[in-house]
């Protein structure tokens, strides 16, 4: 096979990444499945009216003129839709996060190895310029061994991206630390190489959410022309109506398998936006700014005294047009799959990082929801429930991948380019 052929089911927002398999000699885009019919409309307007579109993704599914599929649906779809097409004998890329449960992860994970096909999870964050340059940092022991991490997570758009629609409701996310969280909880665990394996959490619904009936739209509403969540765009569900339930500002703390102690904050109504990250080890400590686009080190003053300044700073401002690709990250995830399926390359970013950082989600939220409890991750489960006497590893899987009854050990992958 010198070209993949690509199937996508979920024709919403991360629909996006079709036009980079389109353009792409080694591949093309010859299927489209949503529900929605003035999606198909678009899509065939934008692939061609020859690609095949359905509202039924098992009839793609049946197509053998179909190599791979990406599943881009609504996060609570992602099991159904890509046990499905591993079991339909297809390549997977699934849009993180890998599902919106443990029990769903693993799902996906026993298909997976059942299946002979290649599985990806869309971590575009570890395609990124500035945060491949913190994992390299932190990789050359630059600040010594990471012994603490401090994330911050200001959503200054949250209204936009999660409570205008549906993402607002725990029966579709089952917390935003899966969907806006999943990304940095897999920075931590990607950039320390180790997963997490006990929680705590506090957090709750401080600003969204309200009294407004839930059919009330920005477009309708009397109050759009003073309210500062007014959405003219494609999401616009009131972000004040009566089902919005998910919790918009988080504290996490997280132990990891390694002893490093670190903690996730996240706020979906700030007046700004930011991603900001500290790791501080033995030697001395990292930190990011997205709004400056840099990343600067200081070293540790062994006589006690304060470092003021910053002994490096690295500019990661890029010349690339990123409004629409997550700063250049989004062609290469796209690169990286057909390398996956044509060149059995190993991914960037593995199903096990995908489950590890929903686990490490799920634990938090069922912590925050029992007043702070400390919540361990569960292991992954491979037999169902299942005594399986020979657990050999099956040919599909990354050799690289240890595998045992409580596996949590994904290895280093440093990104090829």
């Amino acid at each position: 096979m010198d070209k993949v052929r690509i199937g996508i089911i979920g024709l919403g927002n991360r629909s996006s990444l079709a036009d980079f398999w389109a353009s792409n000699e080694r591949s093309e885009v010859i299927a489209g499945v949503d529900v929605e019919p003035e999606r198909l409309v678009e899509f065939r307007e934008k692939m061609g009216h020859e690609v095949l579109t359905t509202d039924d993704y098992r009839v793609m599914l049946a197509r053998n003129d179909i190599d791979a599929v990406a599943v881009l649906s609504p996060d609570s779809f992602h099991a159904e839709h890509a046990v499905a097409a591993l079991r339909a004998g297809k390549h997977v890329f699934l849009e993180k996060p890998l599902a919106t449960s443990v029990e769903d992860c693993d799902l996906i994970l026993r298909a997976w190895r059942a299946s002979g096909k290649r599985l990806m999870v869309g971590f575009n964050m570890r395609y990124m310029d500035m945060y491949r340059k913190m994992k390299e940092i932190v990789d050359s022991r630059e600040i010594g061994e990471v012994r603490a991490v401090w994330v911050r997570h200001f959503v200054g758009m949250g209204s936009d991206f999660y409570f205008h629609d549906w993402h607002a409701c725990k029966s579709n996310t089952t917390s935003l630390l899966l969907q806006k969280g999943s990304h940095d909880i897999d920075m931590i665990h990607w950039i320390t190489n180790s997963f997490t394996k006990r929680v705590a959490a506090f957090g709750s619904l401080d600003f969204f959410g309200g009294k407004r009936p839930n059919y009330l739209t920005c477009p309708e509403c009397p109050d759009k022309d003073t309210c500062n969540e007014s959405s003219f765009g494609p999401r616009v569900s009131c972000v004040f109506r009566r089902e919005v339930d998910a919790e918009d500002n988080c504290v996490t703390i997280m132990e990891l398998e390694n002893g490093i102690k670190a903690t996730y904050n996240e706020c979906h109504f700030t007046a700004d936006g930011e991603r900001n990250y500290v790791f501080i080890g033995t030697e001395g400590q990292m930190e990011n700014s997205e709004l400056t686009m840099s990343v600067w080190v200081k070293h540790r003053r062994h006589a006690g005294a304060l470092q003021q300044d910053a002994d490096v700073v690295y500019d990661m401002r890029i010349n690339k047009n990123d409004d629409h690709t997550h700063g250049g990250a989004d062609p290469l995830i796209c690169e990286d799959f057909i390398d996956m399926v044509l060149c059995d390359a190993t991914p960037v970013a593995s199903p096990i990082a995908g489950r590890m950082s929903v686990a490490a989600g799920v634990a938090a939220a069922q912590s925050l929801r029992k007043n702070g409890m400390p919540v361990n991750v569960e292991p992954i489960d491979w037999t169902g429930g299942q005594r399986v006497v020979d657990d050999s590893m099956n040919p599909c899987m990354p050799t690289s991948v240890i595998l045992t009854d409580k596996v949590l050990i994904e290895p280093d992958q440093t990104h090829r380019r």
